[in-house]
């Protein structure tokens, strides 16, 4: 039985718009690949393919959702488009990611472009699936444009609350981190629509790893 992994192709938003761009993101991805690795998210180092995007493979499919939501917060202020592919990789999976191929890859690629070109909904997206299950791919489509949906309103304030709210574990320490009261930063979360993204990660998890056990 052929053996499914997955695929994350990503690429900075308005990039053309940003100076001293390859820095940044370079310095980005060395953190985000430290974290990840040492957390067991990915199976490789993050790597530039071009002067805006870089790939990964998660270390499972399971662990695409809770990738894709630290990534987001990680790599700010670059906002990302990003593609989902499932399917074959050739070969060993090794460094350098951006040397390998397969029908992930492929699918990633496409599904990035689902995303660039708007195909994926009506309403604007950030994130798309293309794994071979048009069944699977309609309800990740769909729980990932609703999240995007609350994702692009979130403010930098807000921002900042989730922020300080995930690196101390409670809302007391963030507000005391912020130096706001806790009815501002709860008012943040809330607003920020936190709870709902963090619920979809976690949910989103959980369907991944039974539907590509």
């Amino acid at each position: 039985m052929k053996r499914n992994f997955g695929v994350l192709i990503a690429d900075v938003i308005h990039s053309s718009r940003r100076g001293s761009l390859s820095a940044l993101l370079a310095a980005r991805l060395r953190g985000a690949s430290a974290a990840h690795l040492r957390a067991g998210r990915i199976r490789v180092a993050y790597a530039i393919t071009a002067g805006d995007e870089f790939q990964v493979v998660p270390a499972s499919i399971g662990m695409i959702p809770e990738l894709i939501f630290d990534l987001r917060r990680r790599m700010q202020p670059l906002g990302l488009r990003i593609g989902i592919g499932i399917g074959g990789i050739q070969g060993t999976i090794k460094e350098p990611v951006n040397r390998l191929v397969g029908e992930g890859f492929s699918r990633a690629r496409r599904a990035i472009e689902d995303v660039k070109n708007g195909e994926v909904h009506r309403f604007p997206a950030l994130t798309a699936f293309r794994t071979g299950r048009p069944a699977f791919d309609r309800v990740a489509n769909l729980v990932y444009g609703l999240s995007d949906t609350l994702y692009l309103g979130v403010t930098p304030a807000q921002r900042r609350t989730i922020e300080a709210y995930i690196a101390t574990g409670s809302v007391k320490c963030a507000a005391r981190r912020l130096r706001l009261d806790k009815s501002t930063v709860s008012r943040n979360l809330k607003r920020g629509g936190y709870w709902q993204l963090a619920e979809a990660a976690a949910t989103m998890r959980e369907f991944f790893g039974a539907e590509w056990s």
